[in-house]
């Protein structure tokens, strides 16, 4: 039971990490992004091949991973600068699934359907099962305060406010002389390379990936996180990924004791529960557990406006 603790708090910090990197691109500026697995198979698969084939260092390797997934974030923005809202969606969704397809198609790179195994675990060789997930616990806990102090320094920087004039008025925001092009490439290339770092802390803690991981259904999750925590605001983002899975996961016991239930009902009945749960907390709580502040939008005497 202790292992099992520990590693739904490894899960649910690496969802915080891609919530978090989720809450840069639509939380802030605006942009709906229903391409994460994208990003993050990207980083995944970046830092286990790195990692397994030439024997790089995990760090580096993780490293790489990002930058990766930061690079064909800003690409994807790129080619897509003109399209907003739910034409953005269906064009981020579509770059999601084509990276799950070339992965599953592309052996010589990517080992196809069967995946990528033994990919290399911090420590794990010196230290017992139990042991290493607290030691990934505390790898896991100090990127995501890291990111989230990283965040928080966006959030209340003049970058972050244009980023907030983006999400309300992007026309505006060229009226007043911004580059709204250029600002959106940035949030989406550095949200991206934050998600695909998730990805990296996946693979080196199950040391096994596979396309079949990578679908809209983990996407969903971490949206569920932010609007559940409170969009915009990046505690809600840590608070929110904590809530959904411990609903995930706590749904699970409950389930054996309804009776007449199979396990595939059983499983849809958890997602159920977990639906129910986002709607009761909309109901009473419209901006999330923990609703923006808009403290970070003012600007202070002495402040020096971003160019």
């Amino acid at each position: 039971m202790e292992i099992y603790l520990v590693s739904m708090t490894v899960v649910a910090g690496i969802y915080a990490v891609m919530a978090l990197g989720l809450n840069v691109m639509w939380g802030m500026a605006g942009l709906v992004n229903l391409g994460l697995v994208g990003s993050a198979a990207v980083g995944a698969y970046t830092s286990a091949l790195l990692t397994k084939s030439l024997g790089l260092p995990i760090g580096v390797g993780m490293l790489a991973g990002a930058l990766a997934a930061a690079a064909a974030g800003a690409f994807l923005s790129l080619v897509s600068s003109r399209l907003k809202d739910h034409y953005l969606a269906i064009v981020t969704l579509g770059f999601a699934e084509a990276i799950r397809i070339v992965a599953s198609n592309e052996i010589w790179l990517t080992n196809g359907t069967d995946g990528i195994s033994g990919i290399p675990r911090p420590f794990r060789s010196e230290v017992t099962t139990l042991q290493f997930n607290l030691i990934y616990l505390a790898i896991v806990a100090a990127v995501v305060l890291a990111l989230y102090v990283l965040c928080q320094r966006i959030l209340y920087s003049p970058f972050g406010r244009v980023l907030h004039a983006i999400r309300d008025d992007d026309v505006v925001v060229g009226v007043a002389g911004k580059n709204a092009r250029l600002f959106k490439v940035t949030a989406f290339a550095i949200g991206s390379g934050i998600v695909g770092l998730a990805g990296g802390l996946y693979a080196h803690y199950t040391s096994f990936i596979s396309p079949e991981l990578f679908v809209p259904l983990m996407t969903l999750y971490v949206k569920l996180s932010l609007l559940a925590g409170g969009v915009g605001n990046n505690r809600g983002a840590v608070v929110g990924a904590a809530v959904i899975i411990l609903i995930l996961e706590g749904t699970r016991f409950l389930v054996p004791f309804i009776p007449y239930i199979t396990p595939p009902q059983g499983a849809a009945l958890r997602e159920l529960f977990l639906s129910a749960t986002l709607l009761i907390v909309l109901r009473f709580r419209l901006k999330g557990l923990v609703p923006e502040a808009h403290d970070h939008l003012i600007v202070r005497p002495g402040a020096t406006p971003s160019r």
